[in-house]
This record gives structure tokens, sequence and C-alpha cells, in this order.
């Protein structure tokens, strides 16, 4: 069959358009720039984008399932969700998957509510995350100063979620599906930082401040965390917006589930595998 995916060439997209392609599958990618998709041969790649419904009439033609994520280029829930379902369906599109990011926007009640077999994907913290937060800093020194060191996390890797969408778009048994993706295990900033030492071959510190350091540091400079991609408001706000969270963990963000092993019959991977396969994003 084909499939659409959007979002190919992001975190989640391009190990899910390896695993259709393995697969045997035909896979459409949208991009909204294809030349600089690097995506493997044999994927027909296209232009559009998520926020821009015209573009994806012709995206969607002859496609029999889509992998959707909820949010545009700037991390926000899109706006256009039932004109983006309106489209699938008068295109004959079945089956579609939802990544789901920041917070629910139009798009997942579009989806519920229409014609569409659908699988909601709830990922907490990807491990991905790390390399976006921490490496820039790590490449220019050794230490990260950050606040709430021991805050609990359950990160996901990448190709976990990946391997849900795959299982979800090219299986029976997932329709009407909300899965809520975490890593194995619980893990803190601290221990990310020691595994990331280890995998390295690096002595890493990590620097704990205060959250009245660090709303003081954000609220002077923005720092590259990607949770600042959603934080509302200015500086000040969104440096306690961030310290909120960071000080009071949700139990879903601090609660592994073992839906990755039930959905793809393997186990989640770790943090450590993370850090040993990307290692070398760290150096300088």
């Amino acid at each position: 069959m084909t499939v659409l995916v959007t979002g190919a060439t992001g975190t989640v997209g391009r190990p899910l358009v390896h695993h259709l392609l393995a697969a045997g599958h035909r896979v459409r990618a949208l991009t909204r720039d294809p030349a600089r998709a690097a995506l493997p041969a044999g994927v027909e790649v296209v232009r559009g984008d998520t926020t821009d419904t015209g573009s994806l009439h012709a995206a969607f033609a002859g496609v029999t399932a889509a992998h959707l994520i909820n949010f545009g280029h700037t991390y926000r829930p899109l706006a256009n969700g039932p004109e983006i379902v309106a489209a699938a369906e008068a295109a004959g599109v079945r089956r579609v998957t939802l990544l789901g990011g920041w917070a629910e926007g139009s798009l997942e009640p579009a989806v519920r509510a229409g014609g569409l077999e659908w699988t909601h994907l709830r990922p907490g913290e990807f491990m991905a995350n790390t390399l976006a937060d921490w490496g820039p800093v790590l490449r220019a020194g050794d230490t990260i100063s950050e606040p709430y060191a021991d805050r609990p996390t359950t990160p996901v890797h990448e190709a976990d979620i990946a391997a849900v969408a795959f299982t979800a778009l090219t299986e029976d048994g997932h329709h009407g599906r909300t899965y809520a993706l975490t890593g194995p295990e619980v893990v803190t900033p601290r221990t990310k930082l020691e595994l990331l030492g280890r995998a390295t071959g690096r002595d890493l510190t990590f620097d704990e401040l205060t959250p009245d350091q660090a709303r003081a540091r954000w609220t002077a400079q923005r720092p590259a965390l990607q949770i600042f991609q959603v934080a509302p408001g200015g500086p000040a706000d969104q440096a306690d917006f961030v310290l909120r969270l960071y000080g009071d963990i949700p139990a879903a963000g601090r609660t592994p589930t073992d839906t990755v092993e039930r959905v793809t019959g393997r186990p989640a991977r770790t943090f450590a595998q993370w850090a040993a396969e990307n290692a070398a994003a760290f150096h300088a």
C-alpha cells in the first residue's frame, strides 16, 4: 500500500520511512523543502505543509494510510484539523496514526469524529530532545547547568515511537486506541548526563541551578531547550512555565508504560542505548 508520512524528515518521520520501505510499502514523504529531504531512494518526496490544507490534496491522492502530526514547524497545535481530515477522507485515505505534541489541537477531535481508522500516539519526553538541548553545550564544554537535576522522567526513543506508528499503520487491531509511549525506566537529568559521560568517555559535570538562578539566566537569555518552543508568553513567563513543569512532573511523565513492547513485541530501548548510538554527536 501507499503510505503518506508527514514530518518525514523529522525525529520520528525519518525512521518511520525506513520501516515502511523495508517492509515493501510505497512511501510518499511530505516536506516543506524536498531539496533538503535526504530521504532514501524509492521515496516519493512531495512539497507540502500541514498548516496549508491546500498543499495536502495532491499528497493524499492514492494513499491508503497516513502518519499525521498535530503540530507544524513552530510546534504549536494545528488549527486546521477538520480541513485535514476532510481532505484525507475525500482522497480515500482509510487509516491514520496521529502523533500528538505538547497540547491537543484541532486535529485530534476531528480525527476522532471522522470516518478514518485512527490510532493516537502520545509520547512523553523524546530521548532525541537531549541532543537538541545539550548537544551544543557539550560540544563546547563538559558542564550542564539546569535546575531540578533529579526530576524523574521516562524518555522514549524516537525509533520506538516510529515502530509503534509502523505497526498501527500496517496491522489491524489498533483502531480507536490511544497509546501513551514512554521508555522502560525512570531516569533523571543527572542520570542522563552520567550515561552520556560513559558513552562518550568524558567526565561530565551537572551544575544544579536553584530555581532563582535558572529564572535569572533564562529571562536574560532564552535557552535552546526544546520546551521553550511551546512555553507561552514573554521571557519571564516562559521561565516560570518551565520551572513549574520541571518542579512538578505529572504522573504520566514519570511513570513507565509497557506500550512499546505490547504493540511491537520488543522491549523499549533504554537511555543508555540511545546515548551509545548518539555519542559522536556530543563531541566537538
